[in-house]
């Protein structure tokens, strides 16, 4: 306890990205001299508004020792009309993916607003050009949400590649009356051919987890060949090369004017029929009227989805009719670990910011 009251807000959040930390048990924050000092040197509270109805309570007590916080009472996602209410005169705004933070929003909250911190390591729903202009800051989560999104694309490659949703049906719906030798049978890793788009932190994370099932050969495309892919045994590609070479198509790339819809017809046309496109990055990246007709034409073998658009995606959206597409509700970083450090990141993002004190993680 000694050592956790002597700790600096720098040495709290380094603490945060080791593996051994993994839940909020393991930090005791509330009794933090540290943090009882940092909130005493703050000359008043400001005002925050939580686009959330919900954090972890040991993470709101430091939250509420520093600032006011006001919290979205309502079930669901903040309506738009409340959110452009609610943020107006606050010093600061703790939002999620689904909030879009644009010259509107900015304008509605007026020069009080200091600094924004998003519970994503994605900010495309941010504009950023605009937060520069009215010198606000904003805060991300990078880091913390890795391996637990590495875990779920993996997981989404295999559901697909042994046709894991159609077999579970047929059990539940009593079409697994027999054995036989020839039925849902799926695809294998061993001996195969991974490309991924954009070598980032995720994007090797899931190539570590891939390794030991066999893959022949790693391939990769992006902005500029990767220093690590000597050491990760990955080769550097052209996107079109990727398409026409990978079995297995990961989808780790970031959403910018480059990449956006940039899985289109024209580039499933150039992938192997039996490949398979796994997407845990962002849903406007995949045409997904060009992924239907991948899907049901032979052009690829299957998907695996936790991004869309829109989201969420309507139930009878017609990927949802397709047996060979597996689809997830955005749940790449939903493990109690990931969120609650992401939680205690945008937090600290938004303290740090409001005392003056370096940002943990910040954007702009």
């Amino acid at each position: 306890m000694q050592a956790m009251q002597s700790l600096k807000l720098k040495h709290l959040v380094a603490l945060l990205h080791r593996t051994r930390v993994n839940t909020l048990s393991d930090l005791p924050i509330r009794n933090s001299v540290c943090f009882m000092r940092f909130a005493r040197k703050m000359s008043s509270k400001p005002t925050v508004f939580v686009t959330l109805n919900y954090i972890p309570e040991k993470i709101h007590c430091v939250f509420s020792e520093s600032c006011e916080v006001e919290y979205y009472s309502g079930p669901g996602n903040c309506p738009r009309e409340l959110l452009l209410e609610k943020v107006r005169g606050k010093s600061a705004l703790y939002c999620i993916v689904s909030d879009t933070i644009d010259a509107e929003l900015l304008n509605a909250a007026g020069p009080s607003l200091k600094v924004i911190s998003t519970m994503s390591v994605g900010h495309d729903h941010i504009d950023l050009n605009e937060c520069r202009k009215r010198n606000v800051a904003v805060g991300y989560t990078p880091g913390v949400l890795t391996d637990a999104t590495a875990d779920l694309t993996v997981t989404l490659l295999l559901a697909a590649m042994r046709r894991l949703t159609e077999a579970t049906k047929e059990v539940t719906e009593g079409g697994w009356s027999f054995w036989r030798p020839f039925w849902l049978n799926g695809l294998e890793l061993t001996d195969s051919t991974v490309g991924i788009v954009g070598l980032g932190r995720i994007g090797q994370a899931v190539l570590s987890r891939l390794k030991p099932f066999g893959v022949k050969r790693f391939v990769y495309c992006g902005n500029r060949r990767k220093e690590e892919d000597v050491s990760l045994n990955a080769t550097f590609v052209t996107f079109d090369e990727l398409l026409k070479e990978s079995d297995f198509v990961v989808v780790c790339c970031s959403l910018n004017e480059k990449t956006k819809m940039m899985f289109d017809a024209e580039a499933f046309g150039k992938m192997k029929p039996n490949a398979i496109i796994v997407n845990t990055s962002r849903g406007l990246i995949v045409d997904q009227d060009a992924l239907y007709h991948a899907l049901t034409t032979g052009q690829i073998w299957a998907a695996g989805i936790d991004v869309t658009h829109p989201e969420p995606l309507p139930p009878d959206h017609k990927l949802t009719t397709l047996a060979n597409c597996v689809i997830s509700p955005h749940i790449g970083s939903s493990t109690t670990k990931a969120r609650e450090k992401m939680a205690l990141i945008t937090v600290l993002n938004i303290i740090a910011n409001l005392k003056g004190e370096t940002m943990p993680e910040r954007l702009v």
